[in-house]
């Protein structure tokens, strides 16, 4: 997607504004000698920017504005090094509610509607960003945050909720407790926003049709606003992203350069109009592509196909490669298998060679023995790589509130 006339007027202003600040991202800019952008070509001489450069400038050192301008600030729900903290000035905040907004409605979600958000509030992004987007456009916000799910399935019946906000773990972990309890004629809902984590096809069609509601992958990062960047619309082909607020670049993780529109590749987002903390070419490691041409709904906003996992998620065994979409691509293939699994890796020093195990739900009809053997078979021939596999009944692998992990590696690294 090239970046056009406007955008690189927005970016111009962006990297003006950053090198009379004595930010972390102003210092850096003068020391390389960018003072401005007025082509592609100038873009392209941008450094990406990343997340370790936000744990080098903790805590405030990308902010961009006098502390006076500082309104809120949010922190990453990442477990791992410092925290990333980023500054929100009043217009960031405005600007992100405005997004989220188009979002609902990019949904079909209105002021009627009654959205009940369960996504977790303080200094992650997810909880705040969902509500103000919802009292922008003048809908009901029942903002419950994450657990109590006993207190979530009364207010769902009891207040009529039309629309649920959640991860997909938790949207999951409803659907199963509403099917448990018989209650799905006391539910109202219609509609589903689901974001934070990937999610496999086979979880998408459970949670829609326990639940009897229309899915929308939502999209963001704390690094970048939050959730509400983009979302798909009915057409159910891609997300639109707002590129009035955002220039969005899809490059070889490898190699840093641009890919075409259409190819896979990571994400990497430039925020046009931020003002607490504006991050040019930031790699998100989010894995994707953008989808060439209009969408048949007639929306002029660019697309990005779902996310298909991240470049860090990624995990080798026996010199294998393996995504935690590939593994879900392979228990989809399976008869009576659930969406949830765990993989476990080690290494047996006895044999001196890396094990890998994968723990996956099915359900009481199937034989068990025969579904491991075919789980086993499908990854030898799809991976080249075979797997322990222990069968488990169904819900018997832990559910989340928040984002669910289900690759572990034990190896010393």
């Amino acid at each position: 997607m090239q970046i056009n006339e406007k955008q690189l007027q927005l970016v111009d202003a962006q990297i003006k504004r950053l090198v009379k600040t004595e930010s972390y991202y102003g210092k850096m800019y003068a020391e390389m000698g960018i003072t401005g952008c007025e082509s592609e070509e100038d873009f392209r001489k941008i450094p990406f920017s990343s997340k370790g450069d936000l744990r080098n400038a903790y805590p405030l050192g990308i902010q961009a504005v006098p502390d006076e301008e500082v309104v809120r600030i949010h922190s990453s729900s990442g477990t791992t090094g410092k925290p990333v903290i980023i500054p929100y000035t009043r217009k960031d905040v405005e600007d992100w509610a405005k997004m989220f907004a188009r979002c609902y409605e990019m949904a079909g979600i209105t002021e009627k509607d009654r959205i009940q958000i369960t996504p977790g509030y303080g200094l992650w992004t997810a909880g705040i960003g969902f509500q103000a987007g919802c009292e922008l456009l003048g809908a009901m916000a029942i903002p419950m945050g994450p657990g109590n799910t006993e207190k979530q399935l009364q207010m769902m019946q009891d207040l009529g909720a039309t629309v649920i906000c959640a991860t997909s773990s938790y949207a999951l972990l409803l659907a199963e407790e509403i099917n448990k309890r018989g209650i799905r004629k006391n539910i109202k809902l219609k509609k589903g926003v689901i974001g934070s984590e990937r999610w496999s096809d086979k979880k998408r069609e459970y949670i829609s049709r326990e639940l009897g509601i229309e899915l929308y992958d939502i999209y963001g990062l704390t690094e970048i606003y939050g959730p509400g960047i983009g979302i798909n619309c009915d057409k159910q082909h891609g997300m639109h992203y707002w590129d009035d607020y955002l220039y969005i670049e899809i490059i070889d993780p490898a190699t840093g350069e641009n890919v075409p529109d259409g190819e896979m590749g990571e994400i990497v987002i430039t925020t046009l109009v931020k003002e607490g903390a504006p991050l040019l070419r930031f790699r998100t490691h989010d894995m994707s592509r953008i989808i060439p041409g209009e969408c048949p709904c007639g929306c002029k906003y660019p697309r990005l196909d779902i996310i298909q996992g991240r470049s860090d998620d990624m995990f080798k065994v026996h010199g294998v490669n393996i995504f935690p979409s590939q593994v879900e691509e392979i228990l989809g293939r399976v008869d009576g298998v659930s969406s949830e699994y765990r993989v476990d890796i080690a290494h047996d020093d006895a044999i001196n060679r890396d094990i890998i195990m994968v723990t996956a739900e099915a359900d009481g009809r199937v034989d068990f023995a025969a579904t491991a053997a075919n789980i086993k078979s499908l990854f030898k021939s799809v991976l080249s790589v075979t797997p322990k596999v222990n069968i488990v009944p169904l819900q018997t692998l832990p559910r989340s509130e928040k984002k669910t992990q289900r690759v572990f590696d034990h190896r010393e690294h």
